[in-house]
């Protein structure tokens, strides 16, 4: 029952960045096909869990020898793997952040609150620079290279950033700047938070990384602990010796 329940949370848990819309992993999900192949995999390793979890308890209460070999393989097989993912997001972490500038970096120079087509991706940005108080990737500055701004002279800038109390109702699109500079403007003259998103979502990682360790390494031993109990039942299991039945 415990590994069911393990698989419903890994399943549930695919299915979230699937369906979830309004965050920077619906950013991150509608932008790179890895994570939408990534959510993919949570959710068949999910199933594969549960039906695991099914399995193992059949062998246990029958005896089943083969069931339980079968359910410490596939144990064995998700616990590898999950290491290894952890060892590649590791090492190459540094890869993995520059391909999210570069992902977010392309939304912000495309941003067009006019494109329908792109509405639900500019939207989770959004919403993600309004919840964390952020504005940009690095920094304001990064909306400078977003092609309508520069048409318009910088004398806009997205209502999502805006640390000003009249912005508090509007978190899409552009808000105009109240007083241009000789026709022009730059992002420091921008009502809007200094802080770049990156900042914020880092600071998010490290306040939250002993949790994320904690659920891990929970994960991890209790499916040792079902690896060490397959392999327990099934040394207890007694194949019947067939040569002591009498002959007819």
């Amino acid at each position: 029952l415990l590994f069911q329940i393990l698989g419903a949370v890994i399943l549930g848990f695919g299915i979230w960045i699937l369906a979830d819309k309004t965050s920077f992993i619906a950013v991150l999900q509608m932008s790179s096909p890895s994570l939408k192949t990534g959510a993919y995999i949570l959710i068949g390793v999910g199933a594969l869990t549960m039906l695991m979890g099914f399995l193992g308890c059949l062998g246990a209460v029958n005896e089943i020898r083969c069931l339980l070999g079968l359910y410490f393989t596939c144990l064995m097989v998700i616990l590898i793997t999950q290491v290894a993912a952890g060892l590649v997001i590791y090492f190459q972490k540094e890869t993995l952040k520059e391909e999210l500038s570069r992902i977010v970096g392309s939304l912000i120079e495309n941003y067009d609150p006019s494109n329908d087509d792109e509405r639900n991706l500019q939207d989770a940005w959004d919403y993600v620079q309004t919840q964390i108080s952020c504005c940009g990737w690095a920094g304001a500055k990064d909306w400078e290279s977003n092609k309508i701004l520069i048409n318009k002279s910088m004398t806009e800038y997205p209502c999502s950033c805006s640390n000003s109390s009249k912005d508090f109702q509007v978190d899409t699109g552009f808000c105009n700047l109240d007083v241009p500079v000789n026709g022009t403007a730059t992002y420091a003259d921008w009502p809007v938070h200094e802080q770049g998103c990156m900042d914020s979502v880092e600071k998010w990682l490290k306040d939250n990384l002993g949790v994320i360790l904690g659920v891990c390494t929970g994960v991890a031993v209790i499916e040792l602990l079902g690896m060490i109990l397959s392999i327990s039942l099934c040394k207890n299991i007694h194949s019947e010796d067939y040569t002591k039945v009498p002959k007819s």
